[in-house]
């Protein structure tokens, strides 16, 4: 028997509400609706589902960031878990995929729906007081209270900086960081989903104001109300199921100091992402050449190079040379990179949208963004805790 949980483990079935901004439908109303169109994706139905779990449980945070919590979603969909995931602590994104594994590879459960729902275009149309640059906000608590008495008011600012250290250290342009949000752009043509379809040239980008230096208006994620929905199924109950399964090859996972307001290093890497990207290899006899495909946290366009090189896709150094031009991160290219249209051009589904798009890939359910012969995928999450993820078809 494998040491390793994951291998007990299989994603069935996946779904994804429409980004909205904002959406007509609650939060609640499109956690409902996108988990049972998962649960059914899967062939099964909502009485065979026995686990629910979600990132980060229902937030005191407001602004929308989460709204549901995994007892409201049981209720809603009228299941009766044995096993429940309540919250998830800081920034640790796929934690309620890696818990709902482990559930799963120890028996208590056989079936597990894992949802992340968003609002936060409703919560800020409402008001303006769900963002931090709100003059009527007297307490910030969490990561932001490290940070906005500095006046950084927002990840940019804290981003920016690592932006700023990346280029200097290694010589990359403003142009091979466009390629990130063009290539994202690119993608989201073919993705009937997307918060933006429009052409994105490299002259546009460079057009755009700038927001922190170095990173401009389309370096940014894009805030909306939507959900996804993952289940997850015991391999043994997953081989008579609607889907091909899809393997999970191998996880990896830590929490930095980011999330704490710590900084330290040369800030041209995030040291947290390359511990989960050291334990992700360590698992599976699969390389870094073997991925068909990557889905690849952009929170901010920055992110993408750090995680690439945090997971060993290319050097220290080379994510900025490597997707200069886009020809290599294209859909035809040597490593597809965020075929839907990722996080800067598909809408911030917090890093599940990367997750659901693997699932799409690997079904071969992309369309005109369909990558060929997809078998292999590489997912990574977070941008101050990190998770990262390989899924495989047979």
């Amino acid at each position: 028997m494998t040491p390793y949980p994951e291998k007990e483990a299989c994603i069935t079935g996946a779904a994804q509400s429409q980004a909205g901004r904002p959406s007509a439908r609650s939060a609640l109303q499109l956690t409902a609706d996108t988990c049972l169109a998962a649960i059914a994706d899967a062939g099964l139905e909502p009485a065979d589902i026995d686990g629910i779990a979600t990132y980060p449980g229902k937030s005191p945070e407001g602004g929308g960031i989460a709204p549901v919590s995994p007892s409201e979603a049981a209720a809603m969909l009228g299941i009766e878990p044995r096993w429940i995931l309540a919250s998830a602590e800081g920034f640790s994104h796929m934690a309620p995929v890696f818990n709902a594994v482990t559930a799963l590879a120890c028996g208590l459960a056989r079936h597990v729906v894992v949802f992340r729902t968003v609002a936060q275009a409703s919560a800020r149309m409402a008001a303006r007081q769900s963002t931090l640059m709100a003059g009527s906000r007297s307490r910030v608590e969490g990561n932001n209270a490290w940070t906005v008495p500095f006046n950084a008011l927002s990840p940019i600012n804290t981003f920016a900086l690592y932006a700023q250290a990346y280029f200097a250290k290694y010589g990359a342009s403003e142009e091979q960081l466009g390629m990130i949000a063009v290539n994202s752009r690119r993608n989201a043509a073919h993705n009937a989903n997307a918060i933006y379809r429009k052409p994105l040239s490299l002259e546009d980008y460079l057009a755009a104001r700038m927001i922190s230096t170095p990173l401009r208006l389309y370096d940014c994620d894009s805030h909306i109300d939507g959900s996804t929905a993952i289940v997850l199924s015991r391999a043994d109950a997953a081989r008579d199921l609607r889907n091909p399964p899809l393997h999970i090859e191998a996880m990896g996972m830590a929490v930095g100091g980011l999330w704490a307001g710590h900084h330290e290093g040369d800030f041209t890497a995030l040291p947290a992402a390359g511990k989960a990207g050291a334990m992700l290899w360590q698992r599976t006899a699969l390389k870094p050449s073997d991925m068909d495909c990557a889905q690849i946290y952009d929170g901010f366009s920055i992110h993408v190079w750090l995680w690439m090189e945090a997971l060993g896709l290319v050097p220290r150094g080379e994510a900025c040379r490597f997707v200069e031009g886009g020809q290599r991160i294209a859909l035809d290219g040597e490593l597809p990179l965020n075929t839907g249209g990722g996080q800067l051009s598909g809408g911030r589904f917090h890093g599940y949208g990367h997750l659901h798009e693997a699932t799409v890939q690997l079904w071969g359910r992309g369309g005109g963004r369909q990558v060929r012969d997809a078998k292999t995928c590489i997912i990574s999450n977070g941008g101050y805790g990190y998770g990262a993820m390989i899924l495989r078809r047979d």
